[in-house]
């Protein structure tokens, strides 16, 4: 079982540590400290018949004492209206500063196409925020990053979000995707005996944990009456399984786009099978429930604009790869098959989707992967709450 990321135990620490501190610092009063204090007692007395005096002799400069305590009110009021002044123009000026929203980096699809294009940026400008790009090695990784406060907005396969919300983390559902299926698939050796899944059965199968990997491969080893303990796996992430499986270190290597053509194009692997039939959910964008409650306008731009970038995707397929190839490393007619196997489209967080993926944490449960039960709710905003940002051609869906 993955564990996202560890428990923080620091609070209990420092307060424990606090309480040692306090009772530490009590010590008795010494027979030297109560002659210091019956000191400052004779002390007290002292300085009150001297402020008698005081009192006595300014009673006769009443009227000079009015005038200088005139003049030095009214510099103190100058003073605290200045400074007032000083406090009010600092917060105005704090409300403008901007505001930075930190989101997935991917070098393919939508979210490429709004990062390269720039859209997002210049539609959040309005709102004061600028934006930060973060890559991660896969889903897990970036949902650690949500859970860590590193991050604003994630992009992740089913999966990974049901491992997070075992793990703690505070995430909630935005959006769900479309999905076919064609951007997962079996790799294996060139070269490899390898046929069918049941052939996997006592094999080396690397995937990513937590995965959509992961999970297609549990599908794939069901239907041909196995269990996952019936393969040997292998858990990396798609950079270290690539190094892995080009050395010849791997059986089975189940990973995403653009690897899978990477290694074909190498004639280092082949393709046994995509995720055709194993899938019946698309991939998720999700935020911290903070975020969310805090920035609905901020997740409503987003989803606009990534809609606009799946729109010109469709309408743009030799721009589209002219635009990634660069970030990718594959030239632009092998491009133009990769995005051929995309789907584009959001779908709204509804009651079927929160079912079908209660349906998939209950699949983990049952696998004994999970640590606990998930309740996929728990990530689930409030009608309100989704009416605020989701745009009206995603409530259609």
């Amino acid at each position: 079982m993955i564990k996202v990321f560890s428990d923080l135990l620091y609070f209990q620490s420092f307060t424990n540590s606090s309480s040692q501190s306090k009772t530490a610092n009590i010590k008795p009063i010494s027979k030297q400290n109560l002659n210091i204090l019956d000191f400052k007692a004779k002390s007290k007395i002292n300085r009150n018949y001297y402020v008698s005096l005081l009192i006595t002799a300014c009673y006769f400069a009443i009227p000079i004492g009015i005038v200088g305590c005139s003049n030095e009110n009214q510099g103190t009021q100058n003073q605290a209206s200045s400074i007032s002044k000083q406090i009010t123009n600092q917060s105005v000026s704090n409300t403008t500063e901007k505001q930075e929203v930190r989101v997935v980096y991917s070098k393919l699809g939508s979210l490429a196409v709004m990062r390269k294009l720039g859209t997002l940026e210049k539609s959040l400008a309005a709102q004061n925020f600028t934006v930060k790009w973060l890559e991660f090695a896969a889903g897990p990784q970036a949902l650690e990053a949500l859970n860590a406060g590193s991050l604003d907005i994630a992009a992740t396969a089913e999966s990974p979000p049901i491992f997070a919300q075992a793990a703690g983390t505070p995430l909630v559902y935005v959006a769900s995707t479309a999905f076919n299926g064609k951007g997962v698939s079996f790799l294996v050796p060139a070269n490899s005996p390898i046929k069918t899944v049941a052939d996997f059965k006592g094999k080396k199968v690397s995937f990513q944990k937590a995965s959509i990997a992961h999970y297609v491969l549990l599908k794939a080893l069901q239907k041909e009456g196995l269990k996952l303990t019936d393969v040997k796996s292998v858990f990396l992430p798609p950079p270290d399984a690539n190094v892995a499986f080009s050395q010849g270190g791997l059986d089975v290597w189940i990973t995403w786009e653009p690897y899978i053509t990477r290694a074909v194009q190498k004639n280092i692997g082949r393709v046994l099978r995509d995720g055709q039939g194993l899938q019946n959910l698309g991939g998720f964008y999700s935020t911290s429930r903070k975020f969310a409650k805090e920035h609905p306008e901020v997740l409503k731009i987003f989803l606009e604009e990534l809609l606009k970038a799946d729109e010109w995707s469709q309408k743009n397929p030799d721009k589209l790869a002219e635009l990634l190839s660069p970030d990718v490393g594959i030239d632009i007619p092998t491009l133009k098959q990769i995005q051929a196997k995309s789907a584009y489209g959001l779908i709204p967080i509804t009651e079927e989707v929160v079912n079908k993926q209660q349906q998939i944490a209950d699949l983990w449960y049952a696998q004994g992967l999970l640590p606990k039960k998930v309740n996929v709710r728990d990530g689930v905003l409030t009608p309100g709450e989704y009416a605020a940002f989701t745009p009206e051609s995603v409530k259609a869906n």
